[in-house]
């Protein structure tokens, strides 16, 4: 019996495909396919795996927002402590403060005469504004001299000396000086 020899079926003729121009581009054109084919390939492989990279990168991202929001969270009640002693210890200071002025305020009030009344005292930039009331115009003149006689207190005025509307027995004044705030620090 004769063998039976497989035959090879080529559309393209193989003699004169090589040699004519329409073979030559129909040659390249298969070949230059194929590997852009293959290229394409690799491209769509590389977005495929590079998906899962991105996609564990993600969580890995959502975790850590998660874990720096619980941080935070849980730093919110010791922030919130935080600003109420920082707030306490600025009342505290503002006390401390107002004690040396108190000081002040204390030392003038024991340098009154006797027959002097006190209405006001109002400290501004650097300087003290003291109203009183008076029975006897000795009593303004001694407070004047026992006023400048304090170390913290400089350029004693009187001012606004006027009698009472209601008594005219009464003499309204306004004294106005300067404190030293080196002075007033050192008590």
């Amino acid at each position: 019996m004769p063998i039976n020899r497989p035959k090879h079926i080529n559309l393209l003729p193989s003699d004169n495909l090589q040699s004519t121009t329409l073979g030559r581009i129909l040659k390249w054109a298969l070949s230059s396919f194929r590997v852009m084919v293959i290229i394409t390939e690799l491209i769509v492989m590389s977005a495929f795996l590079s998906r899962f990279w991105l996609d564990s990168r993600n969580s890995d991202l959502n975790e850590e927002i998660d874990i720096n929001k619980a941080q935070v969270l849980a730093y919110a009640e010791v922030e919130k402590e935080f600003r109420m002693y920082q707030k306490k210890l600025s009342v505290a200071k503002d006390l401390y403060s107002e004690s040396k002025r108190s000081d002040l305020v204390k030392k003038i009030s024991d340098l009154m005469p006797s027959d002097l009344v006190l209405s006001s005292i109002q400290e501004s930039e650097g300087g003290i504004q003291i109203k009183a009331l008076s029975y006897s115009e000795r009593s303004i003149v001694q407070f004047l001299i026992n006023l400048e006689s304090l170390k913290e207190i400089t350029d004693v005025n009187l001012s606004q000396v006027a009698s009472s509307i209601e008594n005219s027995s009464i003499t309204t004044f306004t004294i106005s000086a300067k404190v030293n705030s080196t002075k007033k620090g050192e008590n």
